[in-house]
């Protein structure tokens, strides 16, 4: 982590699932590496948006499945609307790679920021309902049974 980082993590975003929080972090580091890489400027910049967009699609995609995988195991509640929220960014992202193979000016820090705020959105607010239903779940000793 550098000064230069636009996210910092903080404990704020845990889940309490393992897997899922090393994958939040690996989220942020790949957006502060986004970010640094805009730091960069002119063409250099803009290869490396191409290039980190497309890599964090695809890790995004990976990582919703994990997580996709359990909310359905513990029945959510409130798992249709997760998994919409998932598949509107995919389909924001891939959009955004689209435009860009296709010459539409792209401005990286601009990018940058998106995904900062969408992460930490995401994760402070829609992943915490699920980190405090899976709490719920554990103090009424009913969670084993489902995993």
């Amino acid at each position: 982590m550098t000064n230069d980082d636009i996210i910092k993590w903080d404990e704020r975003y845990t889940v309490d699932i393992p897997i899922l929080d090393d994958q939040h972090r690996t989220f942020i580091k790949m957006t502060n590496d986004l970010y640094e890489g805009c730091l960069r400027g002119g063409d250099t910049a803009k290869q490396y948006l191409l290039e980190a967009v497309q890599e964090a699609a695809e890790y995004a995609k990976t990582h919703f499945v994990v997580e996709e995988q359990i909310l359905e195991k513990i029945q959510y509640p409130k798992f249709a609307d997760h998994k919409k929220e998932h598949e509107a960014f995919i389909r924001q992202v891939l959009q955004q790679v689209k435009e860009f193979e296709a010459g539409h000016t792209v401005v990286p820090h601009t990018y940058a920021k998106y995904l900062k705020e969408w992460l930490l959105t995401h994760i402070a607010i829609s992943d915490k309902q699920y980190s405090l239903y899976i709490k719920s779940l554990k103090r009424q000793n009913i969670l084993e049974s489902l995993i």
